[in-house]
């Protein structure tokens, strides 16, 4: 096997959170920001949605993961890191692509907080009006 077929970047996006994502063959060990998949997302939830494309390629334990990701909060970085991983699964294996495409594991989620407007109290809540 070439080295193309072994390795794969990628970057996927989330909110306001960026996730670059090296994915190597290996035994299924992930590495976030020097810390394992535990240890950064202690949380049950977001590590079943980080690893939710790679069970549905069908690929568990065998790749390893390296992951550096800036930005955002907690979910946003778990959906940025899932996109990388994705996109970067995509390019191991190109048949596994309609896979992840019914899925929805390969189209960025492009909701974002929708900005503060003035005049207003929030985005899209006004202030009080009182009449007298």
């Amino acid at each position: 096997m070439s080295d193309a077929t072994t390795s794969a970047a990628a970057t996927g996006r989330r909110k306001t959170s960026v996730a670059r994502v090296w994915v190597t063959l290996g035994s299924g060990q992930f590495q976030i920001n020097g810390r394992t998949l535990e240890d950064y997302f202690p949380r049950e939830s977001l590590r079943t949605l980080i690893q939710a494309p790679i069970d549905a390629v069908g690929v568990v334990g065998q790749y390893d993961v390296r992951a550096r990701i800036k930005g955002g909060g907690v979910s946003g970085q778990a959906g940025a890191l899932r996109h990388a991983v994705s996109r970067a699964l995509e390019q191991l294996d190109p048949k596994a692509r309609p896979t992840l495409k019914r899925s929805g594991f390969l189209t960025r989620d492009a909701r974002k907080v929708e900005r503060k407007k003035y005049g207003q109290r929030g985005a899209r809540a006004r202030f009080q009006f009182s009449k007298r």
